[in-house]
């Protein structure tokens, strides 16, 4: 059987970037307008910049109307990463002023994902992102009664008492 290869565990040092560099992204975007693509002109005026937008897709949870608008309920258990919590804003502005999104967190006082800790040792919970993007937001409980099914609501209320 042959022995393995040891293989050095520091990795190979970059090559310091020239000066000159600087208004590249890329050694190699150097290399191609200093030889090859010389007659091209190198990150053309604003006027020639592209700016895009890609189109997504919402389809809220729950979907009423109260008071003259149409409310997009998001229920959440919890937000999971950046991703999800980022596009609640895009989606924010495009909705016309008829339509509001609102958030229904099942625990508006558990920490985001990725939250650093302060300096007091909290984390930024949902409820706190929500108010920093001007979401209006409630929990289970404090849901307004013209929202819920009243008669549900008062069962679970007896089923409580019961337990207790």
């Amino acid at each position: 059987m042959a022995a393995r290869k040891k293989y050095a565990s520091v990795r190979k040092k970059r090559k310091a970037r020239p000066k000159e560099l600087t208004k590249y992204h890329s050694n190699w975007e150097y290399k191609l307008h200093t030889g090859l693509l010389s007659k091209w002109r190198h990150h053309p005026e604003e006027d020639n910049i592209i700016r895009y937008v890609v189109n997504h897709k919402y389809h809220p949870d729950f979907l009423a109307e109260h008071d003259g608008k149409i409310i997009l309920l998001e229920s959440k258990g919890r937000f999971w990463d950046y991703h999800e919590y980022n596009k609640y804003p895009w989606i924010k502005k495009a909705l016309p002023d008829n339509m509001e999104l609102v958030f229904l967190f099942a625990e508006p006082n558990s920490p985001m994902p990725q939250a650093k800790r302060r300096k007091d040792g909290t984390k930024r919970t949902h409820a706190e992102w929500a108010w920093s993007h001007d979401f209006r937001w409630f929990s289970e409980e404090s849901l307004p009664d013209s929202w819920v099914d009243m008669d549900f609501r008062k069962k679970l209320d007896e089923l409580n008492e019961e337990d207790m």
